[in-house]
């Protein structure tokens, strides 16, 4: 430990909700990275620096990395949702959304939209967390050493993306990893080689420090209050020993990382803490069937906002429901659950479903991301900012989205069906999360995999299969229908249903069938 008593962590948010779980474009490689920063700060009255707008990195991603526009928008999209806005800046931004009655007008709306440059670059860069190199899919990360890796034998590019962006340890080694390269891609050009290195002598704007606050915090002494990194590398009695200069106003580059590598230690609310010292919960104890291998952890009672973590693990036929506040604002991860119902009925930050089989979750509004993998035959019905899916087979999405749902790879046979539920609280908890109603997105999904997936991996559910799905707990609150209603075609396909039954027990009502008959005796 430091003199000082300062312990950094890497976040595990930015990871966990901000690293899309596929490999990323080519063109997210240090090298264009390093372009961009350059190109940016030439381009500052454009609208490329401090902030970075919309419309100036559909320029830079299309023009000059040659993304699609779709591809483009989603990174940006992606990077603008992990932000802190108020529920209601979320609201507002739906309804002009849904408003805009032409694909020009969702542009001009987009245009307003503008993100901190500095971090979106540090974002673009964590995108290599899912990168598939030929070395780690022939012999696994931990190389040379044979010993510690994983027995599993599918070493194909869909199961080399998984687990890092919930293994808290992976966050860390990549920031470590790559700290230099990190640092270097916020310096001022003037401060680079012009092979964009840096030297000796280099110096970190105070704007670059504040930047790494994006994937780095701590605090002073194991005290509870959590600092961003530019709070405690400016703070005056650690001026020594992070390098910076009250006459230059900045850092020196290299006491600067030698700071960072030094207080840098495991993350005290990642997903390992929780599981090692988190709080055991018994919620699968309170239901009939299997309780011997269930097991829920959660460090709500320990961690502050934003760092609230649930993990569930191999709850096995068992009917699991909870609303609670240990749950409000949690990122959620269950995995290897099997032929289970489980309810989250609380507003949820973000929710990973991992090898699971043969179950149906019924999850409260997911502020952030919803994703599943490697999953069988599961039923999904969600309010979510975000659906993404990779190496699922045989799952149904029942799903109210404002953004298009995705579909990485290694899918077959996914359904999309329209939200078909409510429970008492619904409304409310969606006001709590700004999730709205409209715009949504659920019927048009975007495929995003380096193989050509075609279109067939997915399909609309037929309204004659649709039925709505009854939440059967008694709860306080308002919400008596699907918020939104349902569309239209399947509206109807209720309806004429109802009527069907109608008919057929007025036939037999008026058929004055004898007792012996309609026993079947």
């Amino acid at each position: 430990m430091d003199q000082s008593g300062v312990h950094l962590w890497v976040k595990a948010e930015p990871f966990i909700v901000g690293a899309l779980q596929v490999p990323p474009p080519s063109k997210f490689s240090l090298h264009y990275l390093r372009k961009i920063s350059t190109y940016v700060r030439t381009r500052a009255t454009e609208g490329a620096y401090p902030r970075l707008y919309w419309s100036t990195w559909r320029h830079i991603a299309c023009g000059k990395l040659q993304l699609a526009k779709d591809l483009a928008w989603l990174y940006f999209e992606i990077f603008d949702s992990l932000a802190v806005k108020t529920p209601e800046e979320r609201l507002e931004w739906s309804e002009i959304l849904s408003n805009c009655m032409s694909e020009d007008e969702i542009e001009k709306q987009r245009n307003k939209l503008s993100v901190n440059t500095l971090q979106f670059l540090l974002f673009l860069y964590i995108q290599q967390l899912n990168k598939v190199s030929l070395r780690t899919s022939l012999i696994g990360e931990e190389w040379p050493s044979p010993r510690n890796r994983s027995q599993s034998p599918d070493l194909t590019e869909k199961s080399s993306c998984h687990n890092k962006n919930w293994n808290d340890y992976s966050h860390q080694a990549f920031v470590c990893d790559h700290l230099s390269d990190l640092l270097e891609l916020l310096l001022d050009p003037e401060q680079l080689t012009a092979s964009f290195h840096s030297t000796h002598n280099s110096l970190v704007s105070r704007e670059a420090v504040v930047a790494l606050s994006f994937l780095i915090e701590g605090t002073v002494s194991r005290a509870r209050k959590i600092y961003p990194l530019h709070e405690l590398a400016l703070w005056q009695p650690l001026h020594a020993e992070s390098g910076f200069s009250r006459i230059s106003k900045t850092f020196s580059f290299y006491k600067l990382e030698a700071w960072l590598r030094a207080c840098l230690t495991g993350n005290p609310f990642g997903t390992s803490a929780c599981l090692k010292s988190g709080k055991k919960l018994a919620w699968a104890h309170q239901v009939e069937g299997t309780t011997k291998r269930a097991k829920i952890a959660c460090n709500t009672h320990v961690a502050p906002r934003m760092h609230r973590m649930v993990v569930m693990s191999q709850v096995y036929k068992q009917t699991l429901a909870k609303s609670s506040d240990t749950l409000v604002g949690t990122h959620v991860k269950i995995h290897r659950c099997n032929e289970s119902f489980i309810y989250l009925l609380s507003p949820l930050r973000s929710v990973t479903i991992e090898k699971c089989r043969n179950s149906t979750f019924v999850l409260g509004p997911v502020q952030t991301a919803l994703h599943l993998h490697s999953c069988d035959n599961v039923k999904v019905i969600a309010v979510c900012h975000r659906l993404s899916i990779s190496s699922t087979t045989g799952c149904i999405f029942h799903i109210l989205t404002p953004t298009r749902p995705l579909i990485l790879s290694g899918n077959q046979a996914v359904t999309f069906a329209p939200f078909h539920t409510h429970y008492p609280m619904l409304e409310d908890h969606m006001a709590r999360t700004g999730l709205a109603t409209v715009p949504n997105y659920w019927d048009n999904p975007m495929i995003v995999c380096r193989e050509n997936c075609d279109t067939s991996v997915f399909r609309l559910l037929p309204p004659c299969e649709f039925y709505v799905f009854i939440i059967p707990f008694e709860m306080e609150g308002d919400t008596t229908e699907i918020p939104g209603g349902l569309p239209s075609a399947y509206q109807k396909a209720l309806g004429q249903r109802e009527q069907k039954i109608q008919i057929w027990q007025k036939t037999v009502k008026e058929a004055r069938l004898t007792k012996a008959l309609e026993t079947g005796g």
